[in-house]
């Protein structure tokens, strides 16, 4: 990545992540994340997108920020140094572990008809709950930069090595 970090290193320890974190395959190790693939052609496709690519599309939602690939590309690859100087690691295995961290692993669901309606506990899919764990980084990273001093590289570092240690100081756990 970037040429400074090294994929052969990083590992999905968890076992339901597997196939849905894709780390392994030729088309997942990227130098830069901008594949230009066409990702949502069909149903599963997304679970081989490389998961920092995954990051910078995610950090293109809202507002002024919207469709700016080049800034969102910037963004991260600060935020990579900032975690690989913090942490001495390789900040591809802090990504994957705050990835694993911050999915939800129980939502709820209406369950009913017509009017009466109830919440049913349920058990959330792996795909979704990386949808959602990157979701929750980059809308956590995006409110902590917002009016601050620290720029969104910084913020987005902090929020990835919260998550990845299971930080109280995440904006994940803290409920903002």
């Amino acid at each position: 990545m970037f040429g400074r970090w090294d994929y052969s290193e990083v590992k999905v320890e968890d076992n339901c992540f597997k196939d849905y974190i894709s780390l392994q395959t030729q088309k997942s190790q990227v130098f830069v994340p901008h594949t230009a693939g066409r990702w949502q052609v069909k149903k599963f496709r997304k679970a081989q997108c490389p998961i920092i690519e995954r990051f910078v599309n995610a950090l293109m939602f809202h507002g002024r920020n919207a469709g700016k690939k080049a800034m969102a590309i910037r963004i991260i690859r600060h935020s990579l140094e900032i975690i690989h100087l913090m942490t001495e690691k390789n900040p591809l295995e802090v990504i994957i572990q705050a990835v694993i961290n911050s999915g939800p692993r129980e939502d709820s669901t209406r369950i009913g008809h017509a009017g009466a309606a109830r919440k049913q506990a349920v058990d959330v899919s792996p795909m979704r709950r990386v949808n959602t764990a990157i979701y929750l980084i980059t809308i956590g990273a995006r409110e902590a930069s917002f009016r601050t001093m620290k720029s969104m590289s910084e913020c987005l570092a902090d929020e990835l090595m919260n998550a990845a240690k299971v930080n109280i100081f995440s904006s994940l756990w803290s409920g903002k």
